[in-house]
């Protein structure tokens, strides 16, 4: 990367250090892009637009309404407008952006952070990293071929809650951490079904599409319920669940893939159109002799021991309560005796801080690509278990399901040309 088109902050060039392995300048801003400014975007363009290391480059969005609110926003944070285009290809094109934070609909996540490696760009991709298991093991792959940073947009990870709770668990307060619980339960409604349509106007709708199948365009499959249908999103285990299902695994301690799993899920709500069950019980068995449950419930207004998303932590001596929420409290004996407890955030902005910090550094991130892929694997295959209506049992090795055939193929999926996975 040349200095030439970069702000410095400050400093005279004297006091500008290359880093040994990215050749990153240390006090020079980096330049992102944004790809996807409705939802989790404005959670990016917003904060990245106000600081003075970071410069907002590009927005890039299929809607051209919704890419111009979000390119005014930013310009009147930073002074500057970024450039705004409609095609993400063109942000990977440009050679002067450094990171893209990929804020698209599920589908989307996977071809497009591969693509990004690809073109070496930093990546921050929001959660789930992958739409279906395979894109998580090419993820995986693409950051180590490429050296380039992965942060997952599972934000907990960076929370003073979550690294005060780990610090608790990993010294054994309640002793050997055997199971772990997660939970994500909250009321959701669902639309009707209603007619095929035009797309609206300012929308490339071929391009939300992608790697999608090709259908026409319906309002429902659009903004703000396309999580609800296979194509595009991963139901309620893959929107909010993956989050708890990431504080499962950071609690159990568990850096490995299950031996098997199994999944029970139904319709209790018989309203509005859906793919997705609402309400699912998973349990993942492991090789260490630990298990994971993860249950949800969209038909309910009320959550599970005060929270609508959180955690148990199971150990031989007392047991912790977790919340993404920002809290976390140790229990003990049969009167519930309580130990070390702790409120704090959520961690949104120190996770962006880390993503920042390791592309200058060159260290890895607190949601790399492989802590991704472990925590994604079991959003994936909790949904094939269900899908299957049977216990699967899964080789860690080859990372194959190894008792269905029909299962092991629902690893992957068949993309719309010229959408294939790169790599």
């Amino acid at each position: 990367m040349t200095s030439t088109r970069r702000t410095f902050i400050g400093v005279g060039a004297a006091a500008v250090l290359a880093d040994p392995v990215f050749g990153f300048q240390a006090n020079e801003r980096i330049h992102c892009a944004v790809i996807g400014t409705r939802g989790r975007g404005g959670t990016f363009y917003g904060p990245l637009s106000s600081r003075k290391d970071t410069l907002v480059a590009a927005l890039c969005d299929v809607d051209a309404n919704a890419l111009a609110g979000a390119a005014q926003s930013v310009e009147k944070r930073q002074g500057r407008a970024p450039r705004a285009v409609e095609d993400f290809r063109r942000v990977l094109d440009d050679k002067t952006i450094d990171a893209v934070f990929v804020c698209t609909p599920h589908h989307w996540h996977g071809p497009i952070a591969l693509r990004a490696l690809e073109a070496g760009k930093h990546v921050y991709v929001e959660k789930p990293a992958s739409h279906v298991y395979r894109e998580g093991q090419l993820l995986v792959q693409a950051a180590q071929k490429h050296r380039k940073i992965v942060q997952h947009g599972t934000q907990m990870r960076s929370s003073e809650v979550t690294a005060r709770a780990r610090e608790l668990l990993r010294s054994g307060i309640i002793g050997d951490v055997k199971m772990a619980k997660a939970w994500n339960v909250q009321r959701h409604s669902h639309r009707n079904p209603v007619a095929d349509a035009e797309p609206p106007r300012g929308v490339n709708y071929d391009l939300w599409l992608g790697p999608a199948p090709e259908r026409r365009f319906n309002p429902n499959r659009f903004h703000g319920n396309w999580q609800w249908y296979r194509d595009y999103g991963n139901g309620d285990i893959g929107n909010d669940g993956i989050h708890d299902i990431d504080m499962a695994c950071m609690g159990l301690g568990v850096d490995r893939l299950p031996i098997r799993v199994t999944a029970h899920g139904s319709k209790l709500d018989l309203t509005g159109e859906r793919e997705y069950p609402d309400n699912m019980m998973c349990v993942y068995q492991f090789d260490n002799n630990k298990a994971l449950i993860y249950e949800d419930r969209g038909w309910t207004h009320y959550g599970m021991n005060g929270f609508d998303s959180g955690n148990e932590f199971y150990g031989t001596k007392g047991y912790m309560l977790f919340s993404r929420r920002g809290m976390f409290q140790v229990y003990f004996d049969r009167k519930g005796t309580k130990g070390p407890g702790m409120n704090g955030d959520s961690g949104i902005e120190r996770h962006i801080d880390n993503f920042l910090d390791c592309i200058r550094t060159g260290r890895q991130p607190n949601a790399d690509a492989r802590t991704a892929h472990l925590s994604c694997a079991l959003v994936h295959l909790g949904e094939i278990a269900y899908r299957a209506e049977k216990v699967l049992h899964f080789d860690p090795k080859t990372e194959t399901i190894t008792n269905d055939k029909q299962a092991n193929a629902m690893l992957t999926k068949e993309y719309r040309k010229p959408w294939g996975l790169p790599g």
